[in-house]
């Protein structure tokens, strides 16, 4: 199975705002062939417990902006987890990134470039 091309706009979308507010260490991972409830799970660090929500409201504000609602949204105290179907976005503090090691969890699944992250680092970011 692959990712639809919607779901790839969306992540794209949802990475540009991570990165305009600043979030870390951002990967998109590609479900499609593991999961039947998602395509992809894009994660990325917030420094602090103001950073995780405000990188939460700005990936909400600018999915809105394109038509996508999250289905749910679940917090925690250094997390958030924004819910569009075929897009999960978790948002983690530094120290519960490393704790639940998302990434490592889902390591044998690709990676999907994301473009707000080539440019970032073409632009010194």
């Amino acid at each position: 199975m692959t990712i639809s091309a919607r779901t790839l706009e969306i992540t794209q979308a949802a990475a540009r705002a991570v990165i305009e507010k600043i979030g870390t260490d951002l990967v998109a991972i590609d479900l499609s062939d593991q999961l039947v409830l998602s395509e992809v799970f894009l994660i990325a660090t917030g420094q602090n417990v103001a950073q995780v929500d405000s990188i939460a409201d700005e990936v909400e504000r600018q999915l809105l902006i394109i038509g996508e609602k999250a289905a749910r949204r679940e917090k925690g105290a250094e997390w958030i987890l924004l819910d569009y179907s075929d897009l999960v976005v978790h948002v983690q503090s530094t120290d519960l990134r490393k704790y639940y090691m998302l990434d490592r969890l889902w390591n044998d699944c690709p990676t999907i470039e994301l473009d707000a992250v080539k440019e970032a680092a073409v632009n010194g970011r």
